[in-house]
C-alpha cells in the first residue's frame, strides 16, 4: 500500500543542549525529598487514622485505599493538563507547592488538638466507645489530603518523564542513560522510602505525631526549593496541544469511514502529514488493528490546506496518528495485567502493618518496639540492594548473552515480577498462619485492646514475604513504567505516566471492592468472616492465598498478552544524493 508524504517529514528540529546527568541531581533530589515528605506520611497514615482519629480499622484502610486511588487517578488529568497546556516544568512546579501545602494542612491536625478527637486512653474510653472526628475536623484533615491528591496528580505522570527528557533519545549513550535513570530513580525513591518508614515514621509513633508530620512537610518545601534551583540547566519540552484529541479524532474518523474499502490503485494513498516541529518518531505502519487505517483514506470530499495538514482533522487523519492510537491500544492489555497486579502490592502493604500490630515486635535486649509501619522498608530494602546489582552486573553480563540493550525485554522483566508475587503472597500466607495460631496458644504477649492477642511470633517473620515482594517491584514495576514511556508516542509520555498510576488508582479500588466482597461472602462460613480487626479471628492467610490465585491466572493472561504484542516500531528516514533515494533504520524499542 503506497503512503502519500509531504514536505513536513523533512523539517529540522531545532537544536537541543542535552546536559542529562547535570540536570539529574535536581531532578533525583527533588524527587528524592517529595518521596521523604509524602511516602512515610501515607505509609503510616492508615496508624494515624485509627490511633489520632480514632477510625475503625476497616474505615481507616477504605479511606487510604481511596486516597491513593484517587490520588493516582488525579495523575490521568494531571497529564492531560500537563501535554496539553502547560507542559512538564510548569505542572511539576505547581504539583510541588500544593504537596507542601497539603502535608503542612496534616501537620496541623496534629500539632492542634481541636483539629483531632481526644485520645482513647487518655479520656479512658475503650475500642467501643472511643469518640470520632467531628465533622469539622474530618473536613479540615480531608482538605490536607486533596491538596495531596492535586500534588500527586502532577508529580506522578510527569517526574519520569522530565527526567528522561534531559537525556538525548538518538544517541546510544542518551539510550543508555534513560535505561539506567529508570532504574537509578527507583533507587533513590527505595532509598527515600526507607528513611521514611524508619525514622520519620518511628518519630511519628513513639515521639510526637506533630513533630513527625512537621518533618515531611519541612522535606516537601526542600523538594520544591531544589527543582527551581535547577531550571536554567533543564531542558523544558513545550506542549504540542492535546494528545488525547487526536486518539478521539482518529477513532471518530475511523467509524466515519468504515464502509470505505482499502486502496487497491497505487495512485489512490493513505495520508500522512507531520506537523512541523513535531517531538514524535516516525513509525513504521503495521497491520494490527487494520480497521484504524480507514481514518486514513483519501476520499474526493478531504482537503488539504497549504502546508499539507487536512482541513479537518475529525474527517481525514495521517497514517502517523492512526499509528499513534495503535501504540496505545496495544498498551491496553498489558495495563490491565498490571492492574490485577498491584492488588496483590495494595494488600500486602495494608495487612503487613495489621500482621506487625500483632506480632512480638520486640528486637534486643531493651526490648526497643519496632513501629509497625516501618516492616514496610523490608521490600524497599530487597529493591534498593537489587538494582545496583542488576544494573551494574547483570544488565551487561546479559547484553552479551542476549543482544538486548537492556539484557532482557521489557516484557521478560515484567513477567518475572509477576511470578515474584506469587510465591510472595504464598509467603505471606504461611507467616500469618504461624503467627495466628501462636496467638491462640500459650505463651503470649497479651492483649491489645483494641486488636486482641499479640502472637508470641516474631514479625521479623514478615521480612521473607516483604522481601519477595520487593524484588517482584524491582522487575515488575520498573518494567512497567520502562514500558509505558517508551511505548508511548513521545507528546504522550505523561499520559503513558499516568497509565502507570492509574492503574494503581483502579488497583486500590479494586482491592477495596475485593475487601468487602470477601469479608461478605466469608461471613457466612463456618469460621466467620476472613478479614476482621482482630486477625487472629479471622483468616487473612486463606485471603493471601486467594489473591496468590488470582496472580497466578493473571501471569498466565500476561504470557498471552506479551506473545500478541508487538513492540513500537520506529523509521528513521534520510535523503542521500536525490529525494528518490531514501533508507529506512528500523529499530524496536
Amino acid at each position: 500500500m503506497e503512503i502519500h508524504k509531504n514536505s513536513g517529514m523533512e523539517t529540522k528540529k531545532e537544536k537541543i543542549e542535552y546536559r542529562g546527568v547535570k540536570a539529574m541531581p535536581f531532578i533525583i533530589g527533588n524527587e528524592t525529598f517529595e518521596k521523604l515528605g509524602t511516602i512515610g506520611t501515607q505509609q503510616n497514615l492508615l496508624v494515624y487514622l485509627t490511633t489520632v482519629f480514632n477510625m475503625k480499622s476497616m474505615t481507616a484502610t477504605n479511606v487510604v485505599n481511596i486516597f491513593n486511588g484517587s490520588a493516582n487517578l488525579a495523575t490521568l488529568l494531571g497529564a492531560f493538563l500537563c501535554d496539553t497546556y502547560f507542559g512538564r516544568y510548569k505542572t511539576l512546579g505547581f504539583a510541588s507547592v500544593a504537596s507542601f501545602v497539603g502535608l503542612l494542612i496534616l501537620t496541623l491536625t496534629a500539632v492542634i488538638p481541636g483539629l483531632h478527637p481526644p485520645n482513647c486512653e487518655a479520656a479512658g474510653n475503650t475500642a467501643e466507645n472511643c469518640i470520632g472526628p467531628t465533622t469539622g475536623q474530618l473536613t479540615f484533615l480531608l482538605g490536607g489530603l486533596v491538596f495531596l491528591i492535586i500534588g500527586a496528580g502532577g508529580i506522578r505522570p510527569c517526574n519520569l518523564a522530565f527526567g528522561a527528557d534531559q537525556f538525548d533519545p538518538e544517541t546510544k549513550s542518551g539510550k543508555r542513560g534513560i535505561n539506567s535513570f529508570f532504574n537509578w530513580y527507583y533507587f533513590t525513591f527505595t532509598f527515600a522510602v526507607m528513611i521514611s518508614v524508619t525514622v520519620v515514621v518511628y518519630i511519628q509513633t513513639d515521639v510526637s505525631w506533630g513533630i513527625g508530620l512537621a518533618i515531611p512537610a519541612f522535606f516537601m518545601f526542600l523538594s520544591s526549593v531544589l527543582f527551581f534551583s535547577g531550571t536554567k540547566i533543564y531542558v523544558i519540552v513545550k506542549p504540542q496541544g492535546s494528545p488525547l484529541a487526536s486518539v478521539l479524532q482518529v477513532l471518530v474518523t475511523a467509524v466515519k469511514k468504515r464502509r470505505l474499502e482499502f486502496p487497491e490503485k497505487p495512485s489512490v494513498s493513505l495520508f500522512d502529514y507531520v506537523p512541523d516541529g513535531s517531538i514524535n518518531s516516525m513509525l513504521s505502519h503495521t497491520h494490527q488493528f487494520r480497521c484504524l487505517d480507514k481514518a486514513a483514506i483519501i476520499t474526493s470530499e478531504d482537503k488539504t490546506n497549504p502546508d499539507g495538514s487536512s482541513t479537518n482533522p475529525w474527517k481525514l487523519c495521517s497514517i502517523q496518528q492512526v499509528e499513534q492510537v495503535k501504540c496505545v491500544i496495544r498498551v491496553l492489555p498489558i495495563w490491565v495485567s498490571g492492574i490485577i497486579y498491584y492488588v496483590s502490592i495494595v494488600n500486602i502493604n495494608n495487612y503487613t502493618v495489621f500482621q506487625a500490630l500483632q506480632s512480638n515486635r520486640s528486637l534486643g535486649v531493651n526490648h526497643f518496639q519496632v513501629p509497625a509501619a516501618s516492616y514496610a522498608i523490608f521490600p524497599m530494602l530487597a529493591m534498593t540492594i537489587w538494582i545496583p546489582i542488576y544494573d551494574r552486573i547483570i544488565v551487561p553480563k546479559l547484553r552479551k548473552i542476549t543482544g538486548t540493550e537492556n539484557g532482557i525485554t521489557v516484557l521478560q522483566k515484567i513477567g518475572i515480577g509477576l511470578v515474584l508475587i506469587v510465591i510472595s503472597l504464598i509467603l505471606s500466607g504461611f507467616v500469618e498462619n504461624r503467627r495466628r495460631v501462636q496467638a491462640l496458644s500459650k505463651p503470649n504477649l497479651g492483649i491489645d485492646p483494641k486488636r486482641g492477642v499479640i502472637s508470641s511470633l516474631s514479625a521479623m517473620w514478615l521480612v521473607l514475604p516483604l522481601s519477595v515482594s520487593g524484588l517482584s517491584e524491582a522487575f515488575a514495576m520498573i518494567g512497567l513504567v520502562e514500558f509505558y514511556y517508551k511505548q508511548f508516542p513521545e507528546n504522550m509520555r505523561s499520559i503513558g505516566g499516568a497509565f502507570l498510576f492509574c492503574g494503581l488508582a483502579l488497583s486500590s479500588y479494586l482491592s477495596s471492592f475485593l475487601q468487602t466482597i470477601v469479608g461478605k461472602m466469608s461471613t457466612g462460613s463456618r469460621k466467620g468472616s476472613w478479614l476482621k480487626d482482630d486477625l487472629n479471628k479471622g483468616r487473612l492467610d486463606y485471603f493471601y492465598y486467594l489473591i496468590g490465585a488470582v496472580q497466578l491466572v493473571n501471569f498466565l493472561y500476561f504470557v498471552v498478552c506479551a506473545k500478541w504484542y508487538r513492540y513500537r516500531e520506529t523509521v528513521r528516514v534520510s535523503s542521500e544524493g536525490s529525494d528518490q533515494e531514501k533508507k529506512s533504520d528500523i529499530a524496536l524499542v
